[in-house]
């Protein structure tokens, strides 16, 4: 297998015709290989591409747009996409008001930070964001894992300005962590978390969301910190003589209320606005009831008073010599991949339905950069928002300005509109997040796996299992190990398949998927799927033997059959091999010497391999 000229037969020929002698391609030295290989890890974009041949000017306006990609599009802005992004960021807005009032709770935080929150991160990602459609504010998913993780160390009700200020620490380091990925161009490690774990652990962790809000419906004062289903229903039923049934009534009329919009909302797509104005109607509903009835002397539980004002500093609040700073480290490491990889997998489906670019690594940058503001300016951890981006992008919103529309409608909110929210029942909020939870739970998804792999759909089933009958940290290593697992497997163990004819032609296929093609006597066709490298070659070793002596074991059992002369292995599917794959085929090639074989190698067309090669 070393340098030579390869014999290759001519394209309308078969490897029985006279051969053409081709030239092996140039070797390259170290360094030009390991540049070609960093620069494909890396910049498989090419991103300074752009900057070639340019002047200064030129350069120095490409990299503030890159910097900054609102002024890209900033230029050519007229009043006509000023009106639409108007009207999306209103309707946003109306969503993002009791959401973010609603996943505040849902970390054990104060209320008035799910506002903050979706303030000042809007107006960063609308300066640095790549994205036309995608609308951000806090997430349930990275609210409840806020509220394990960080609850595992600091009692959120025993201590609250400590929790507090490590919520706004672990944001930071979850900005920091993001931010670093896509300067870096890291962002490939995200993949690691594979569809179907991403859709098993985001419907476990909506199904802990739901349970959880039980605690709200049903009145309850003092709930389990605990996420697995066993720990909540315990902690339900439990309480049963402390249920109160005015509120669940009213938690359950309002979520009816709340999924019947929803579902007018899809069958009738242009009345998308009476979902988007629902969480907004129903707050107004609750407060009025609670307010004209007198409910809170009844048990229903109210939201208080809310402090009026925009965002206070809170960078003198990052615990960075506290003892607890590696738990919020963790908390946003954790969090932060999360909710980058929902974020990202938001931008990617509504660029490809107006059929546009986003950059990966911009984006890590635009939601690492909102979150370290955001840490400083009394917001916990944001990211894109499905729900809200499938609002924003059905209300027909041209640019990021929806999101600034949506942060100056949350200002005039903070500054002139807190007192009307004293009333909101907490039963309300529970019932809008047990709605928008209920929209995680992707049955399609999950039996679409089931048809398509099946082990891709145990590994769904795997991660969800884990989050509802362990916890959230239990569920996340369950769906990242079951992603690396799979990966390992598709590395360890290639396929290899046995090829047999087609009748009437020269083409050769899978004997297992191809009933109709048939074995050539004497000749052994196998066709490797996968490069040969230090992982799988003992492997291949292994089962190329033992295809082998299947054959010879075959020819034995059946009468007047010829013997197994040539064993073929069609390289075609082999883009790489290390020295370890090298050392194999050698030692393959031994092998079958002593057993009175011949191997041939064939890619692309048929070439044989010259004696001493």
């Amino acid at each position: 297998m070393g340098n030579g000229d390869c014999e290759y037969p001519s394209i309308d020929g078969d490897c029985g015709q006279p051969h053409r002698r081709v030239s092996v391609p140039p070797a390259q030295t170290f360094l030009n290989s390991f540049q070609s290989s960093l620069k494909e890890i890396f910049f498989p974009d090419d991103p300074l591409r752009q900057f070639r041949n340019q002047p200064p000017s030129a350069k120095f306006r490409l990299c503030l747009q890159n910097l900054l990609p609102a002024l890209q599009w900033a230029p050519s802005y007229s009043l006509q996409f000023f009106k639409a992004d108007l009207v999306a960021g209103i309707t946003i807005a109306s969503l993002a008001i009791p959401q973010g009032i609603s996943y505040a709770k849902l970390a054990n935080l104060p209320p008035i930070l799910g506002l903050y929150s979706s303030f000042v991160p809007p107006l960063v990602y609308a300066m640095m964001g790549s994205s036309r459609d995608v609308a951000v504010g806090t997430v349930a998913i990275a609210s409840l894992l806020t509220a394990s993780m960080l609850g595992k160390e600091v009692n959120a009700n025993e201590n609250p300005t400590l929790y507090l200020h490590l919520s706004f620490t672990a944001t930071f380091f979850a900005g920091l962590f993001q931010a670093s990925l896509g300067l870096l161009r890291l962002g490939f490690i995200v993949d690691f978390l594979s569809h179907a774990t991403i859709v098993g652990f985001m419907a476990g962790a909506a199904t802990i969301v739901c349970l959880q809000q039980l605690k709200g419906i049903l009145g309850l004062d003092h709930f389990t910190h605990a996420t697995d289903l066993i720990s909540v229903m315990r902690s339900v039923f439990a309480q049963t003589h402390k249920w109160r049934w005015e509120s669940a009534v009213l938690g359950c009329c309002f979520l009816f209320y709340l999924l019947v919009t929803r579902h007018l909302s899809k069958r009738r797509p242009k009345l998308f606005w009476v979902s988007a104005m629902a969480p907004l109607t129903a707050v107004i509903l609750g407060s009025l009831l609670v307010y004209l009835t007198q409910a809170e002397k009844h048990g229903v539980q109210v939201i208080g008073e809310l402090k009026r004002g925009l965002n206070p500093p809170s960078i003198t609040n990052l615990e960075f010599g506290s003892t607890y700073v590696s738990v919020a480290m963790k908390t946003g490491i954790v969090t932060g991949v999360i909710a980058l990889a929902e974020g990202i997998a938001v931008g990617r489906s509504f660029s490809m339905f107006k059929n546009y670019h986003i950059d990966g690594n911009r984006e890590m940058i635009a939601f690492g950069m909102m979150n370290i503001a955001g840490s400083c300016t009394s917001c916990y951890l944001t990211t894109g928002i499905f729900s809200r981006s499938a609002v924003n992008y059905n209300a027909g919103c041209k640019t990021a300005v929806s999101n600034i529309v949506m942060a100056v409608a949350v200002m005039i909110t903070l500054l002139f509109l807190m007192p009307l929210f004293h009333y909101t029942p907490l039963v309300v909020l529970s019932s809008i997040i047990v709605s928008a939870m209920l929209g995680l739970l992707d049955y399609d998804a999950a039996i679409h796996l089931w048809r398509v792999d099946k082990f891709d759909f145990l590994v769904c089933i795997g991660a969800y299992a884990g989050v509802v009958f362990g916890n959230i940290e239990v569920g996340l290593l369950m769906a990242v190990g079951l992603s690396l697992l799979r990966v390992v497997m598709f590395v360890a163990r290639p396929r290899m398949r046995v090829l047999g004819n087609i009748p009437g032609s020269m083409i050769y296929r899978s004997l297992d998927q191809y009933p109709n093609a048939n074995s050539v006597p004497g000749l052994l066709m196998l066709r490797i799927d996968a490069p040969i490298y230090f992982a799988n070659s003992s492997y291949l070793r292994e089962r190329i033997s033992r295809w082998i002596d299947e054959e010879e074991d075959k020819v034995k059992s059946s009468a007047g059959g010829t013997s197994l002369q040539f064993v073929i292995f069609d390289m075609g599917g082999v883009g790489n091999m290390d020295t370890s794959g090298i050392s194999m085929l050698e030692e393959v090639n031994k092998r079958m010497e002593r057993r009175d074989l011949k191997v041939v190698q064939i890619k692309l067309w048929c070439w044989r391999i010259q004696e001493g090669r």
